[in-house]
């Protein structure tokens, strides 16, 4: 329940927050499976395209969720900054996007390393950003740089999450 403070500023209750942070993890998590989803589309760059879309969609919802002016043009060259910095992310993404010109063995190969690179820097961008609003921030002020550790160590739990998932799913 949202009270207001003397100022006429709204403030959240405890539950008010667990249960954005329940909203984020659920949206989180969801984006990042559709992600897996699309690293099997079987044309090359086209699952790359579909890939930021998605994530832009996440951060726009994300943005929706802390009340916070959602800025398309910004949040693509947040995206693309945050990806850039993981550099060796984007390039392992983009060629495995590009292997599935090889028949078979590439496809198969590019299939199941864009699903997981692409789950885990969707999962990983999530994570920021709610770290970003949680602490009052917007996308006029977010730095990637200053979060660049911090997105790795996420992706890093992006793929050790989805690659349980899936292999649960296997099972």
């Amino acid at each position: 329940m949202e009270n207001t403070n003397t100022e006429g500023k709204k403030t959240l209750t405890l539950a008010d927050v667990n249960a954005r942070l329940t909203e984020t993890d659920k949206l989180i998590k969801n984006h990042s499976l559709y992600s897996i989803g699309v690293g099997l589309i079987p044309m090359p760059i086209v699952d790359f395209v579909a890939l930021n879309a998605l994530q832009l969609n996440l951060i726009r919802k994300l943005s929706d969720l802390y009340d916070v002016p959602f800025l398309k043009d910004k949040g693509k060259k947040l995206i693309g900054t945050m990806l850039g910095s993981g550099v060796p992310v984007v390039l392992s993404s983009t060629i495995a996007s590009l292997l599935k010109f090889v028949p078979i063995v590439g496809y198969t190969t590019a299939s199941l390393s864009t699903s997981i690179i692409g789950g885990a820097s969707t999962y990983a961008l999530g994570k920021v950003f709610v770290q970003h609003f949680e602490s009052g921030g917007t996308f006029l002020d977010f730095d990637p740089m200053a979060v660049k550790e911090y997105f790795a160590k996420e992706f890093k739990e992006g793929q050790s999450l989805l690659k349980e998932l899936s292999g649960s799913a296997a099972r």
